[in-house]
């Protein structure tokens, strides 16, 4: 104990703590601006699509799919020739009432008579994979469909760049989508949701993850 208390009072101790201290502060606020930067980059250049089932049956699951699958198909004929989130989402808001109608369509011809909600605006989500690219946790302007309750298990994707079809295909992203994110994205930002090869930009991943999930980046809209 004396020996502990001796080395407190050392000058030189003391002044190897504080520096110890304040180098500390520095690189967590160096780490969180270059996380809430990055996050909100991101999220500021996807527009995504997000399907709530009506409850974890295996029916109302399989429900989703199939509501999920006429969506993506009216998704891609409307949204094909698009080259902005913005071009994106004023598309979509122009069709709202479509994107609901074929959903309630598709629940009645499946034998079904839950309602459905539709909205516009900036959620939550984990983090996901998709193909190649993984996208870091955050809030993400989005489509979001809610079957009847919506108490089940979710679905999502990305509607611009598409990246919707990958999860039900090949899994492999295909070019043209990641020359759209290229395009709106900085080479950082981009390197880091594409290359999970380098152990540096996993490192910056995890850092991401880290400061989203324990509720640091809540740069909700």
């Amino acid at each position: 104990m004396k020996k502990i208390l001796k080395m407190f009072s050392n000058r030189k101790f003391k002044m190897i703590l504080i520096l110890t201290f304040l180098l500390f502060i520095y690189t967590t606020i160096c780490a969180y601006s270059y996380a809430k930067n990055i996050s909100s980059d991101i999220s500021d250049s996807i527009f995504r699509l997000h399907v709530i089932a009506n409850s974890d049956s295996t029916e109302d699951q399989d429900l989703k799919y199939i509501v999920r699958d006429k969506l993506l198909e009216y998704m891609n004929n409307i949204c094909s020739d698009c080259s902005s989130k913005e071009e994106a989402i004023k598309i979509v808001e122009e069709n709202k009432e479509n994107f609901k109608q074929i959903a309630i369509n598709t629940i009645r011809e499946n034998g079904y008579s839950y309602d459905v909600n539709i909205n516009i605006g900036n959620f939550e989500f984990p983090t996901k994979t998709y193909g190649d690219i993984s996208l870091p946790a955050g809030f993400y302007d989005a489509l979001r469909v809610e079957i009847g309750e919506a108490k089940g298990q979710n679905w999502w994707c990305v509607m611009f760049p598409p990246l919707c079809f990958v999860d039900i295909s090949s899994g492999v992203v295909p070019e043209e989508s990641k020359e759209q994110l290229e395009t709106t994205l900085s080479d950082e930002e981009f390197t880091l949701i594409s290359d999970n090869s380098d152990s540096q930009i996993q490192f910056k991943f995890k850092l991401l993850e880290f400061f989203t999930n324990s509720g640091l980046l809540t740069a909700k809209k």
